[in-house]
């Protein structure tokens, strides 16, 4: 890895992040779970940026690198379902009745 914390912060797609870091990835994969990796990745960038403010640049991207591992890895073995990052997995829905919810007089 050859690129500096002010390149890194200049991407935006999820192919751009892999080639960055010269990381082997299934365009598959990526294509379904894009924005399941991505919110992942950024969620594991919060923690090192939280966590580790002596770091170097390089130490920082290292760190980075292995975050996006961690998140492309999670998806290639769960689904998004599973995982429910985004608020919509996890509201109730409105105006619906579950079957657990009726009973009987």
């Amino acid at each position: 890895m050859t690129g500096t914390i002010d390149e890194f912060k200049k991407l935006i797609d999820a192919e751009e992040f892999f080639h960055f870091f010269n990381m082997p990835y299934d365009l598959e994969v990526v294509n379904v779970h894009r924005l399941h990796i991505l919110k992942k990745f950024s969620q594991h960038i919060q923690e090192i940026d939280d966590n580790s403010s002596d770091l170097s640049q390089e130490e920082k991207l290292n760190q980075y690198s292995l975050a996006l591992q961690k998140a492309y890895q999670l998806f290639t073995e769960s689904t998004a379902y599973e995982q429910k990052l985004f608020k919509v997995f996890n509201d109730k829905p409105k105006n619906v009745v579950t079957l657990t919810e009726i009973t009987s007089d």
